[in-house]
C-alpha cells in the first residue's frame, strides 16, 4: 500500500503519522508544504504579485507552491491514498489535480471549520473527511476521530519530583483573560507554576508571573517543563469542540489536566480525580484536586487513542 500525506507541518505534529505508517510497513511519503521555500526571482515579481492579489485575486506565490506540490506527487507516483491536512490552504482546482493521483483522496481537520472554513470543498473533492470536532462532524457529516497520542506512555512521576504544579504554553489570543485569572489563582495560593505566552508584543496587564516570548517554538523546546509539571493546562480556543494535542500528551505523560473544554466529559477516559473542567466565569480549582495523585486510566481505553490505532482506523489498514 502506498500512502502520501500532504500537510503544513510547521509545529511538527503531522510527521508522526508518516512515521507510524512506516512502522506498519506502509510505503509512506510526506510532502511538508511548510518546508517548500519560495523566493521571488526579482523585486519586480514581488510587486507584481502584490497587485495580482488585489486586482485579480490571484496569489502568484501560492500558485507556484501548488505547482511544486503537484510535481512532488508526480515524482513519487500514483498512490492508494493521499491525505491532506489544512485543505483550506490549497485551491479547489489543485485539490482536483491531486485527487487524480490516488485511488482515495481524504482529509483530516484538527481545527474548527469556523476558524478555517472548507465549505467550498465539501462537494466532490474528498472521498472522506475526518474531523476532531464533534459539532462539525454532526453538522457536515464528517467522520469523527480525535487527535492522537504520538509517543510512548511514561511512568507516573512523583509529585515531589516535579518543579511546577502546573504548566501551559500558548499563543496570545482571546484566551489571555482566562490565563491571567488562572495565574492570579495560582499566585494567591502560592502554587509554583510556569505559564508561557507567545506573541508579537507582551500584552498590557499580563500577570507579572506569566513569561512572555516573541519567538516561535516547538513543543520540544518546553519538553522538560512539561515533564516536570504535575498538571498540564489546556485552554480551548473559542468555537472549538475537539480535544487538543495537550490532552493526549497529558494522557501519555500520565499527568493531571485542567481544561476549559467542556466536551472532555463525554470521553471514556474522563474522571474527576485526574481531570478538572474550569468554569470560565469563576476561575478556581479545588486545592484537593491540585494536591491529589494522578489516577491512571484503563489500558484498553488508553490504546484507543494511540497513533497506532489512529492510523489503522483512518487508513483502514
Amino acid at each position: 500500500m502506498k500512502i502520501c500525506l500532504i500537510s503544513f507541518d510547521s509545529i511538527y505534529f503531522d510527521h508522526h503519522i508518516v512515521n507510524e505508517l512506516k512502522r506498519q510497513n506502509i510505503d509512506a511519503n510526506h510532502i511538508d508544504v511548510s518546508k517548500i521555500s519560495y523566493k521571488y526571482p526579482s523585486f519586480f515579481k514581488k510587486i507584481m504579485n502584490f497587485f495580482s492579489k488585489i486586482i485579480f485575486k490571484k496569489n502568484l506565490k501560492q500558485i507556484e507552491i501548488e505547482r511544486i506540490i503537484l510535481k512532488q506527487i508526480e515524482l513519487i507516483g500514483y498512490q492508494d491514498i493521499i491525505m491532506i491536512i489544512r485543505p483550506d490552504r490549497i485551491s479547489k482546482k489543485t485539490h482536483f489535480e491531486i485527487k487524480k493521483q490516488a485511488s482515495s483522496y481524504i482529509t483530516y481537520i484538527y481545527d474548527s471549520c469556523k476558524r478555517f472554513p472548507i465549505d467550498h470543498l465539501l462537494n466532490g473533492v474528498f472521498n472522506e473527511i475526518f474531523s476532531f470536532d464533534i459539532d462539525d462532524s454532526k453538522k457536515y457529516g464528517f467522520t469523527f476521530i480525535t487527535n492522537y497520542i504520538y509517543f510512548e506512555k511514561k511512568e507516573i512521576k512523583s509529585d515531589s519530583k516535579n518543579n511546577y504544579k502546573a504548566f501551559i504554553v500558548m499563543s496570545a489570543d482571546e484566551r489571555i483573560q482566562i490565563l491571567n485569572k488562572l495565574a492570579d489563582f495560582f499566585t494567591i495560593n502560592k502554587l509554583k507554576f510556569k505559564f508561557v505566552l507567545v506573541g508579537k508584543k507582551r500584552p498590557k496587564n499580563l500577570n507579572e508571573n506569566i513569561e512572555f516570548s516573541n519567538k516561535t517554538f516547538l513543543l520540544s523546546d518546553y519538553q522538560k517543563d512539561i515533564e516536570n509539571s504535575s498538571i498540564l493546562i489546556d485552554l480551548i480556543r473559542f468555537n472549538h469542540n475537539g480535544l487538543s494535542f495537550r490532552i493526549f500528551e497529558a494522557l501519555a505523560l500520565q499527568k493531571k489536566i485542567i481544561t476549559s473544554n467542556l466536551s472532555i466529559k463525554n470521553y471514556d477516559f474522563y474522571n474527576t480525580e485526574s481531570i478538572f473542567v474550569l468554569d470560565t466565569n469563576n476561575i478556581t480549582v479545588p486545592l484537593e484536586f491540585i494536591e491529589s495523585p494522578f489516577q491512571p486510566i484503563d489500558n484498553a481505553i488508553y490504546e484507543k487513542y494511540t497513533i497506532k490505532n489512529w492510523v489503522k482506523t483512518v487508513f483502514k489498514i
